[in-house]
């Protein structure tokens, strides 16, 4: 689970590693490379996760079910598998394929994902003295108010005053109206930036 949420068990905050970066930021550093690295080799990455099998509440597994696991496993990776081979197969929901477009896009950027300040953030980055971050909303029913809904839970992580902290606003393509309806003046006061999250992965900052 301390790949997913700070665990202070393993990342032993203050204690930094030979790198010169505590556990957690390394482990998010180590895990985005290999998001990136692995398919870019031409390999297919699969990530099962405690949640995917039989664990408990603290994500430890039972290692009861053997059969049960082995089901799951082999469904995860027959979906995996499957004959159709669009990217969104591969997540438990399309705003899970926007963070991960967008963080691959960090990286390019110069970006390092760390583990978020609040856990409930969906992804924060550092880039020298710079700090993003950000909250991500995936393709709904309701567009305009998960965009509102977003932009108050960005207000709720304002408690750095820090002008190198910066927000994002991270949607797909059929967001991107709604999320600009804040004008332009406002967000640059909050230091708030929209970026869009294409079909094909792709990233661009909106500027209107």
């Amino acid at each position: 689970m301390q790949h997913d949420q700070p665990t202070p068990f393993f990342d032993k905050p203050g204690r930094l590693t030979v790198s010169g970066v505590e556990r957690g930021e390394q482990r998010a550093l180590y895990d985005t490379r290999r998001d990136a690295e692995i398919p870019a080799h031409g390999l297919h990455l699969l990530v099962i996760r405690p949640a995917d099998l039989d664990d408990n509440s603290r994500g430890r597994l039972h290692r009861k079910d053997r059969t049960g696991d082995l089901k799951a496993v082999r469904s995860l990776l027959a979906a995996a598998r499957g004959t159709d081979t669009s990217p969104r197969t591969s997540w438990a929901s399309d705003e899970d394929r926007v963070v991960d477009a967008f963080r691959r896009w960090l990286v390019v950027e110069g970006w390092t994902p760390v583990a978020p300040t609040d856990p409930h953030t969906d992804i924060e980055a550092v880039r020298g003295d710079q700090r993003l971050v950000g909250e991500a909303k995936g393709q709904t029913m309701e567009p305009g108010t998960d965009a509102d809904i977003a932009y108050g839970q960005l207000l709720r992580r304002m408690t750095d005053p820090s002008p190198d902290t910066r927000y994002a606003l991270v949607v797909p393509s059929s967001s991107v109206f709604h999320a600009l309806r804040v004008p332009p003046p406002v967000r640059s006061l909050l230091r708030i930036s929209v970026y869009e999250v294409a079909d094909d992965g792709s990233v661009r900052m909106c500027e209107a």
